[in-house]
């Protein structure tokens, strides 16, 4: 299958930049950039408590952001359950994450340029049978060390917090993680229970970004988080 004959599903902070949609991202990248005071953010994971919060969208249109920047950025689609980075840029996904892995491909191998200057997608590749057990191996360590020389910014999408081990995995191994809370459909106990969950592995969440809210401009909004 050739790149042409790939659908590809528009990311608005690309597809139309000016739009109060797309300034929100921006205010939500502005937001992180100064969690950063502290402590550099160059691996950000973004998930959510459950399923269909935004949480992929949240994190395209974030990686789109920062590569507007002039940065050199790349999102690395650890969902290997349900991953959705090659529909949205329209690329191919029969070699990705999980070949680096389980050791059938070189990291080099499988990154992809996007449409995007500057930012570059590492797709799931294949869903693997165990990929909890692939996310929290030492070649995983060894793939987030690569990343960190090689880009500015690293954007990690996993699987809800809720549903499965993956993403407490991941956020172990991250300078901080962003929850996304759905304002219509997700339910306050579930994202206090997605929150110490993280907290439990010891995961540094640097804030939430709560999307669909009835705001008249709605997109999504961010707040620090408490960690007192």
């Amino acid at each position: 299958m050739s790149r042409s004959d790939l659908k590809i599903r528009p990311v608005v902070a690309d597809a139309n930049p000016t739009s109060p949609i797309s300034e929100a991202y921006r205010t939500l990248r502005t937001n992180l950039q100064y969690a950063e005071t502290d402590r550099p953010l160059q691996l950000l994971m973004v998930t959510s408590a459950g399923p269909e919060e935004g949480k992929s969208t949240t994190i395209m249109n974030l990686a789109v952001t920062y590569a507007q920047m002039e940065r050199r950025i790349i999102l690395v689609d650890a969902d290997l359950r349900k991953p959705t980075a090659h529909f949205t840029f329209g690329l191919s996904n029969r070699t990705g994450l999980s070949h680096v892995l389980s050791g059938q491909a070189d990291l080099k191998e499988v990154i992809k340029e996007s449409r995007i200057p500057g930012l570059d997608v590492l797709t799931s590749g294949p869903v693997p049978p165990n990929p909890s057990e692939l996310l929290g191996s030492s070649r995983m360590d060894d793939l987030l060390g690569k990343l960190r020389e090689q880009y500015d910014m690293v954007l990690i999408d996993t699987p809800p917090v809720l549903a499965v081990t993956d993403a407490q995995v991941v956020a172990s191994r991250c300078d901080g993680v962003l929850l996304v809370v759905n304002a219509r459909t997700g339910k306050r106990q579930h994202a206090i229970k997605a929150k110490n969950a993280l907290q439990f592995v010891q995961a540094r969440i640097v804030g939430i970004a709560l999307n669909q809210t009835a705001h008249r401009d709605a997109g999504p909004y961010y707040e620090y988080v408490d960690r007192t």
